[in-house]
């Protein structure tokens, strides 16, 4: 049974059919019989599994068994300190109480610009902050933020679990090795 560490590019759906304009899955190759665990909006991009154990799809996507996922997010304006330890103690949204979660204003990272490019505003400037999340609501990460104030500009899942997308550009993946689809089941 295949499980996929795949780098999703801006503007992917995380299904395997076109909608709306636009590119899926379905545009990269990926081997057949496998489905994604858990979703990333077309608007994000990064770190996407996709296997065909539903066990192992269960783990990594319900948020009962609390497997951290890192999202780096790119905000506007520099990140503040208090806004950093609201993030931390947990916040209140339209859905209800989000769980404490990790949360520091990260250096830039050195990514690859976007495309399309984000927003730029000559007077705004933007700065970078690291969420840990061991739930994964819609729109989490971008909700919480707005509702402290730091709207995102663009949003990338980094990791889940012990995997990073280390080596990967956006569009590539990779299967796993035996060892590393092991390290999701701890």
């Amino acid at each position: 049974m295949p499980t996929i560490i795949f780098n999703k590019p801006y503007g992917v759906l995380s299904q395997f059919t076109r909608e709306h304009g636009h590119s899926s899955l379905g545009d990269f190759s990926l081997p057949g019989g496998v489905y994604p665990a858990g979703r990333l909006d077309h608007d994000s991009e990064g770190l996407l599994l996709l296997t065909s154990d539903g066990s192992l799809q269960a783990r990594i996507a319900d948020p009962r068994h609390k497997m951290p996922k890192i999202y780096w997010a790119q905000v506007e304006r520099e990140i503040t300190r208090e806004a950093i330890l609201k993030l931390r103690a947990g916040l209140t949204l339209n859905d209800g109480p989000t769980l404490p979660c990790g949360a520091r204003a990260l250096p830039d990272p050195g990514l690859p610009p976007r495309t399309p490019p984000i927003r730029f505003r000559k007077t705004v400037p933007t700065s970078w902050a690291e969420l840990t999340l061991k739930e994964g609501r819609n729109r989490q990460v971008r909700r919480m933020l707005a509702a402290v104030g730091f709207p995102v500009l663009r949003l990338l899942r980094r990791a889940i679990g012990p995997l990073t997308l280390d080596g990967l550009e956006p569009g590539q993946w990779r299967e796993l090795t035996e060892k590393e689809v092991k390290s999701l089941r701890v």
